[in-house]
């Protein structure tokens, strides 16, 4: 049930929830799992808000998080699949039982990015061919006449494009509060093992299924995910105030990843996740790689605008 247990310490913030709300045969809904559900359905919303004032059209938005939340769960558990391959190597049964639990953050948003420039690409390409500027093969294929009629009107309008790195700049907020709204999952089920810790702000899971209780037993270990959301709230605050200042579009998502990246690679410390090598975690090996790429990126690019009046 649980490797080893100690003297129950007084002072903690103690959480004693069952990690699963429902778990009958195949039915299983954990609270990570509807929090995450929450997090994505109130930031696809506040984009789509906000991007109809950028005069994105909503129908787009919605269309992007499609294929943004696909990839993004395909990438959070394809990172998470490898960096515990020590058991779902021998357990690939296991491998897409996404329900049970199991996510890397950082594959959601760098999958979900993907996911995201290649549609936006995609429906630009089609904006292009539908405004017969780029239409060589479909001319050849049907004819020019026939090409030219096709070509205009309605179909034209429909995959009318959009600017990514304007798209990308507006959904930084709400990346951040869902990831706030997410993680609020993941500190009731208590599945991100930390260092132990007898600071009176120490969490202490009681509930025999939660992993942190499997592990330490009651108890505290470092609150890891708090101490994120606290981070990611401070980010929110420096990007919400830096809307609209920075050039050229894009920049500000770049901020994002950097300034989240500097946070979890200190943070990751507290956690015991699998070492990789020289004592780094996964997160903090792709943290490094994150960082290599923005730092520079926002050195070399990033300029200072005045803030729109609009």
């Amino acid at each position: 049930m649980f490797k080893e247990i100690y003297m129950i310490q007084p002072l903690a913030i103690r959480i004693g929830a069952n990690p699963y709300i429902i778990e009958t045969g195949n039915l299983i809904l954990t609270w990570h799992g509807l929090f995450t559900f929450i997090a994505v359905a109130v930031a696809v919303v506040l984009i789509a808000r906000w991007g109809k004032k950028a005069g994105i059209d909503p129908d787009a938005i919605y269309a992007t998080a499609v294929w943004v939340v696909v990839a993004g769960i395909i990438g959070a558990r394809l990172f998470h699949v490898i960096d515990r391959w020590d058991f779902y190597g021998q357990n690939p049964g296991q491998i897409l039982a996404v329900w049970r639990g199991g996510i890397a953050l950082y594959g959601a948003i760098i999958t979900g990015f993907a996911g995201a420039y290649v549609y936006v690409w995609g429906r630009g390409y089609l904006a292009r061919i539908y405004a017969g500027e780029t239409m060589g093969w479909f001319k050849r294929l049907v004819g020019e006449k026939i090409a030219k009629g096709y070509l205009a009107g309605e179909m034209q309008a429909k995959f009318k494009t959009f600017s990514f790195g304007v798209a990308a700049d507006l959904t930084v907020p709400a990346l951040l509060m869902a990831q706030t709204i997410g993680r609020v999952g993941d500190i009731i089920n208590g599945e991100h093992v930390a260092a132990r810790s007898d600071a009176p702000w120490a969490f202490l899971y009681s509930h025999p299924l939660s992993a942190s209780f499997e592990k330490w037993g009651l108890n505290g270990t470092h609150p890891v995910i708090a101490y994120e959301m606290i981070f990611n709230m401070i980010i929110l605050a420096v990007i919400w105030n830096l809307r609209g200042r920075l050039a050229p579009p894009g920049m500000l998502f770049a901020l994002y990843l950097m300034l989240y990246s500097i946070g979890r690679f200190f943070i990751q410390f507290l956690r015991l996740d699998k070492v990789w090598f020289g004592g780094l975690q996964e997160a903090h090996i792709i943290a490094l790689i994150v960082l290599v790429v923005t730092v520079p990126l926002i050195a070399s690019k990033a300029r200072w605008v005045k803030k729109s009046s609009r």
